[in-house]
């Protein structure tokens, strides 16, 4: 079955972008390829009980399973050896990419304690756009109950976007609640 969100992308999003973005052909309008989600464990990576449980609920959030990232390079002020574990990762394509924006917009982010918006000065240079959560427990996938450490998440959202207006428009009418900023 087709998501929601991206049956709307497709007959409302795209004629809406052109427009604002005056753009005449439809493949340049910015789309979403892809959704990077990170939790980095720090020490608690070389426990394999710790590890594990994060692993499954990173699995819960996203519907695919994570995989354990590892360190490239030993640095002993970080206390890091090369090829242990860091954290873990999940990269969200097609439809699944999809669902979770819409769970996150309009279930994960209004539950966030003393939420007042996301910021709009998460856009990089390659104009794909991330942002932080600090509780993992806002999905309401996650049991609260089970979870033993609260731990935060890192979101990269991947645009194909070949500006900032674009991609702030196109978040937009992905209902992101952004804080627009007038001084840059």
């Amino acid at each position: 079955m087709i998501p929601r969100l991206k049956t709307t992308y497709e007959k409302e999003i795209v004629s809406k972008l052109m427009t604002k973005l005056s753009l005449k052909n439809k493949h340049e309008v910015p789309k979403i390829q892809k959704i990077i989600l990170n939790m980095g464990l720090g020490e608690d990576a070389s426990d394999n009980k710790k590890l594990k449980s994060c692993s499954d609920d990173m699995a819960l959030i996203t519907g695919q399973k994570p995989v354990v990232t590892k360190f490239k390079k030993s640095i002993s002020n970080f206390k890091t050896r090369k090829d242990s574990n860091a954290g873990i990762k999940v990269t969200l394509r097609s439809y699944r990419m999809y669902e979770f924006i819409d769970r996150l917009v309009n279930i994960a982010l209004p539950r966030i304690k003393d939420f007042r918006g996301l910021s709009s000065k998460g856009i990089d240079n390659s104009f794909n756009y991330s942002f932080g959560i600090k509780e993992h427990i806002v999905f309401p996938e996650v049991n609260f109950d089970k979870v033993e450490k609260i731990r935060g998440l890192d979101i990269t959202i991947v645009t194909t976007s070949k500006s900032k207006e674009g991609t702030l428009e196109l978040l937009k009418e992905f209902n992101f609640p952004l804080i627009i900023n007038k001084k840059n």
